[in-house]
């Protein structure tokens, strides 16, 4: 088997006297999609920007695609990338300027046919030249994954990706991430609230309350660990202190 694409052990993180994440342990395999799950002050977004290196961990140790990435995170950052709507990008630059600065950042070869692949994959070619604070939600959810996936990295995360979008622009953004992990075999870290996504996209669910991982399991085995009909009901059950034991990954 491979080696796994995230390593986390005894991960902590405090402000003061508030514990953002407590003794944080877990694993995510390679070529996977999983979900990252918890009410607000879990700890999903903070796990993200520690992996990112946004972050520096009060305690506990981080190794991603075998990196430590505390020690060794310039060896990780060209091979990951990141998405959220909640993180924007330049109002002024013109779409197509967005994306060419992010290609210079990732050290990208011919940028210009990158840059025509990316537009042919998300459709941006109506509105590539005009500037992303005239978009549309929908349009800079796009751009948005033409960035994230610019690099093709080996690994995404992804917190919220299709928050505030109608159905159908949510359902075309989980078609693309799917897409693009069948092909690539890239591994993805997604924190949502939309359980039905998370259903259809990943294959193992971490369950995080108070900075803690309270459970974990593909979607199908925390259905019937918890005898419920939708994995929403779950969430409720763990949130709300109904559900089991913590467990150890």
């Amino acid at each position: 088997m491979s080696e796994p694409a995230i390593i986390v052990e005894g991960l902590s993180k405090h402000y003061g006297d508030v514990a953002a994440l407590d003794g944080l342990d877990f694993q995510i395999a390679s070529g996977r999609i999983t979900a990252l799950l918890g009410g607000n002050g879990a700890g999903k977004t903070t796990t993200i920007a520690i992996l990112l290196g946004l972050l520096l961990p009060s305690a506990g140790r981080v190794e991603v695609l075998g990196e430590d990435m505390l020690r060794r995170r310039h060896r990780v950052l060209p091979r990951l990338n990141f998405s959220s709507p909640y993180v924007d990008l330049p109002h002024r630059l013109t779409v197509r300027q967005n994306l060419r600065v992010y290609a210079h950042l990732y050290g990208l070869n011919a940028i210009d046919r990158r840059l025509g692949e990316m537009a042919e994959m998300f459709d941006l070619g109506a509105f590539i030249d005009r500037p992303f604070g005239t978009l549309s939600a929908g349009q800079r959810t796009r751009v948005a994954l033409a960035k994230a996936l610019i690099n093709e990295p080996e690994l995404l995360l992804l917190d919220e990706p299709t928050v505030s979008l109608d159905p159908d622009v949510g359902d075309w953004v989980r078609g693309a991430l799917a897409d693009y992990q069948q092909h690539s075999n890239a591994t993805m870290l997604l924190a949502s609230h939309n359980m039905n996504e998370v259903e259809r996209l990943c294959s193992d669910v971490l369950m995080l309350r108070a900075g803690r991982l309270v459970d974990r399991g593909s979607p199908q085995e925390l259905l019937a660990r918890y005898g419920r009909q939708t994995l929403e009901d779950v969430f409720l059950d763990i949130a709300r202190g109904r559900g089991t034991a913590e467990v150890v990954a």
